[in-house]
């Protein structure tokens, strides 16, 4: 850590000590900094008011807030400051949380497929309700900035609404048969108990999208949130229960980095835990499928992505402009399917970087989450600063030109940046990002574009803009990814399937398809009939 954040570490030592800065009010949770030292877009208090009953820290299992000898610190990535002490659940926990699942499984896919609908729309409801308070619980954890944490909860909740309206549309199959004597029915029935795994970066939208076609399907599920936000998950139990979900049905175990392997552990081999859905990154993902392989459980998992965005002569540069900007620094880029490697094609090349680079002057406004003029936040911890910083130096080491940002700020924040010439061999063309650098890659041809476009071992998203159609077919069947934005920088609905290819993971969440990863099919024959 640099000087002048360990001065001001001590600073606020002596502060806390001396003002008590921090404190839980009977109904409200109150947290105040003033930030001294820091950019001037910090030197302003911020305060994190959520209405009590949603702010929660202890574990939620079996319907019932539980208390574990404990705890870990939950962090405003913004200023380091502590926002609260969460409980922090080991593997007895997590197994107390598997064991009311599967016994409340036996309930629960009793329930008719209505009155498992009617209560995810009522959950759907209070999140609606909620939204205010949802997003500034994702803003002070996660760092986003409000109108983007408002956007998280809206889509949040809009799985909960479409899952609720799928659990309806289960259907099986009634099968003709080669004989007369027989008739042939396919049948679909909930998997049992999921274990649902989940980021930071979407701390609310994450879960529903498992959770709600887990419980649309019939099952019952065991959360893990992530480490560095799990107010979000504990604030969607607590409306559950409010929404009438029955006990053992959403369980919520939080835990700290250090008991994360223990607690995954159980989640993953359990022998009563019969689907394990990850979203996370790659080399993560691929330890907990050697977990779930020793009692074969069915997985999802929603790995890494490297999202190629290539502009070609005939796009409408305005329209590719706007699609960068959302595409790349939506969360600061921190997103899955977030675009890492910009291609332009040599003939439009010089005008997309000019034009893109004015919009980053106009539009990007660094600042705490909760500053109304804040677009772009900070990353979600020093890690994943220092990442930036080094794929921005690596980049510029081997001849890349920075015109616009290119600099580490103080504590997580990182400048937005804009790279050309940049090449392949670069570390930043070569491993997600999972920041605010957009490196711009000349080409000349489709055939190049396509090769580097898929010159990776993962494949999530991509997006490209062209106004020929016939090359919008072309370049759609031979990208390698599970999703494709054309003309388009944003493609995430709950009415779509997401899922990637090559290690980018397997299965799909949303759309139809999402319920199916909770079903299993059971063949009925139904013999010995005259007919």
């Amino acid at each position: 850590m640099h000087s002048t954040c360990i001065l001001l570490w001590t600073f606020w030592s002596y502060c806390r000590a001396m003002m008590g800065r921090f404190c839980l009010l009977k109904n409200r949770c109150l947290l105040r900094q003033v930030l001294p030292g820091l950019p001037t877009f910090m030197h302003r208090q911020f305060s994190l008011d959520v209405s009590s009953p949603l702010f929660r820290t202890q574990g939620y299992v079996n319907g019932q807030w539980i208390n574990v000898a404990s705890t870990f610190p939950v962090l405003d990535p913004a200023t380091g400051e502590e926002i609260a002490k969460v409980a922090d659940c080991g593997p007895t926990e997590a197994k107390l949380a598997v064991d009311a699942a599967y016994k409340a499984f036996y309930s629960w896919k009793q329930y008719t497929a209505k009155e498992r609908s009617v209560l995810l729309r009522k959950w759907y409801d209070l999140l609606t309700l909620n939204k205010e308070d949802l997003a500034k619980l994702i803003t002070f954890e996660c760092g986003k900035p409000m109108k983007e944490s408002l956007g998280e909860i809206a889509y949040a909740a809009s799985f909960l609404e479409w899952f609720s309206e799928e659990a309806r549309r289960v259907y099986g199959d009634v099968v003709p048969s080669a004989t007369k004597d027989r008739k042939i029915l396919l049948m679909k029935q909930p998997v049992g108990v999921a274990s649902i795994i989940t980021p930071w970066n979407f701390p609310s939208a994450m879960i529903t999208r498992k959770v709600g076609a887990a419980l649309a399907a019939g099952c019952t599920v065991v959360v893990k949130p992530a480490e560095d936000t799990p107010l979000s998950a504990l604030a969607l139990a607590e409306l559950a229960g409010q929404a009438g979900i029955p006990a053992g049905v959403f369980n919520v175990v939080p835990c700290s980095r250090e008991k994360t392997p223990s607690v995954g552990t159980i989640l993953c081999t359990d022998p009563l835990v019969r689907k394990v859905s990850f979203t996370g990154s790659t080399s993560t993902g691929k330890i907990l499928l050697k977990q779930a392989a020793d009692t074969v459980k069915r997985v999802s998992m929603e790995l890494g992505g490297h999202a190629p965005f290539i502009v070609f002569d005939s796009a409408d540069l305005d329209k590719a402009v706007a699609g960068a900007m959302n595409s790349k620094f939506r969360n600061s880029g921190q997103t899955c399917v977030c675009s890492n490697r910009f291609l332009v094609q040599s003939g439009i090349h010089d005008r997309f970087v000019e034009k893109l680079g004015k919009a980053m002057d106009t539009e990007l406004r660094l600042g705490h989450g909760a500053d109304p003029n804040t677009t772009q936040g900070p990353l979600i911890n020093v890690r994943a600063a220092e990442k930036v910083e080094h794929q921005v130096q690596d980049a510029v080491s081997q001849g890349a030109k920075v015109l616009r940002g290119g600099k580490r700020l103080d504590g997580s924040f990182h400048q937005p940046t804009l790279l050309t010439d940049v090449t392949t061999h670069m570390l930043c063309t070569k491993e997600e990002t999972f920041g605010p650098l957009l490196p711009v890659i000349r080409f000349n041809t489709e055939e190049e574009a396509l090769a580097i476009a898929n010159a990776s071992d993962v494949g999530l998203a991509g997006y490209f803009f062209s106004q020929d159609v016939s090359q919008i077919w072309r370049v759609t069947e031979n990208l390698e990814v599970g999703m494709v934005g054309v003309n388009e920088g944003l493609l995430s609905t709950p009415e779509a399937s997401f899922g990637g290819v090559k290690q980018s993971g397997i299965g799909r969440e949303g759309s139809k398809y999402g319920v199916d990863e909770y079903l299993d099919v059971k063949y009925m024959c139904f013999g010995g009939l005259t007919l």
